[in-house]
């Protein structure tokens, strides 16, 4: 009986032990289908979508153990560290400028991800909304207008008992996507803004303090009185900071908010996704709304790069325009319109390793 219990014994543990293995065996496949949980990619660039893409880098890596290292250092940075190729993808609010193509060590695509709208913010006391039109912001950050009870802020916002103080102008200091929509509107709406300082990730501003990223404009305009300031609106609602509604192209007051932003977008497309949204020709269009875009080379191939990082960059980025919407939304960002997300495919699926696709 004992020799019986025995074999018995041995039985149970060599099928534990075929089972063990055959389990392991399953979850290295799963690990090599889905990316191993070894491989850490590295991106940077916008702060404008650093929130989303802090989520969504969360949740690609709760399913598929790939991590995802990402700075938020402005868009200008994250272009000038993927023309180094010192990461695997950037990340920019504006789409990259034919020299900027033209001087980077390879071609680019553009995949477009979500959108998201910059505002103006200020601090006043009793946080008033305001509304105001697109010459009066220009000759704000002009520094034409400055003081809050200006006849023409107070003209435009007739019930609102605004004070007599000076407006302090905060900017970003970095080079940045959001800076470079912001300029970009308001060189669509002003001869004199176009003229000088113009558009740009990094401008000579006329007037006002400079303060790094999003996260640092909001921070300063929530410590100084009388300040105004642009961010992206994520930014503006997780600090409770007001922000104007705008007058658009139509003549139409609008608040920045997931239906305004996304119908700025009902425009024509280019294939190569790299567009202007801003003073949209939308009539419920928010004035200044744009694509935000991850970067990566068409050829995966140069320097050390494997073809298991390649795939690895592809699929995440993949999976982030087909799964972006559930998380896009509940923070203040607009998920991409049916043509746009065809164009983001198509250009993802152009993408190589060498001679051989990705996807």
């Amino acid at each position: 009986m004992k020799t019986f219990k025995s074999a018995l014994s041995i039985v149970i543990l060599t099928a534990v032990i075929i089972i063990a293995m055959a389990f392991s065996n399953t979850k290295n496949e799963n690990a090599k289908m889905t990316g191993s949980s070894d491989i850490e990619l590295t991106a940077a660039g916008a702060t404008f979508p650093y929130p989303l893409y802090s989520k969504l880098f969360y949740e690609y890596n709760k399913q598929t153990g790939v991590k995802v290292n990402y700075q938020s250092i402005g868009s200008g940075g994250g272009i000038k560290q993927l023309q180094s190729k010192t990461v695997d993808f950037g990340a920019s609010d504006a789409p990259m400028s034919d020299e900027e193509l033209q001087t980077s060590p390879g071609a680019i695509v553009h995949i477009p991800t979500c959108l998201g709208a910059v505002v103006v913010t200020y601090n006043l006391t009793g946080n008033p909304v305001l509304a105001l039109t697109s010459d009066v912001v220009a000759d704000i950050f002009l520094g034409k207008i400055t003081k809050w009870n200006d006849k023409r802020i107070q003209g435009i916002n007739p019930g609102v008992k605004l004070p007599d103080l000076a407006i302090s102008i905060i900017h970003r200091s970095d080079g940045s996507g959001t800076t470079y929509i912001f300029s970009d509107y308001l060189s669509k709406v002003s001869d004199s803004w176009k003229n000088k300082p113009g558009t740009g990730k990094s401008l000579d501003w006329p007037v006002g303090i400079g303060a790094k990223g999003n996260e640092g404009v909001s921070g300063l305009v929530k410590q100084t009185p009388g300040s105004i300031g642009y961010v992206e609106l994520i930014y503006a609602i997780q600090n409770k900071m007001p922000f104007a509604k705008l007058k658009n192209k139509s003549g139409n007051f609008v608040e920045a908010s997931l239906k305004s932003v996304s119908a700025s977008a009902d425009v024509s497309i280019p294939a190569d996704a790299r567009v202007s949204l801003t003073n949209t020709d939308a009539k419920d269009g928010y004035p200044i709304s744009s694509f935000t875009y991850i970067l990566v080379y068409k050829d995966q191939k140069y320097g050390t790069r494997s073809e298991s990082q390649a795939k690895s960059t592809i699929d995440l980025i993949w999976w982030m325009i087909h799964n972006c919407k559930q998380y896009a939304e509940p923070l203040n960002y607009s998920s991409l319109p049916v043509a746009a997300l065809k164009i983001a495919e198509a250009n993802l699926k152009s993408v190589m390793y060498g001679n051989k696709k990705l996807l």
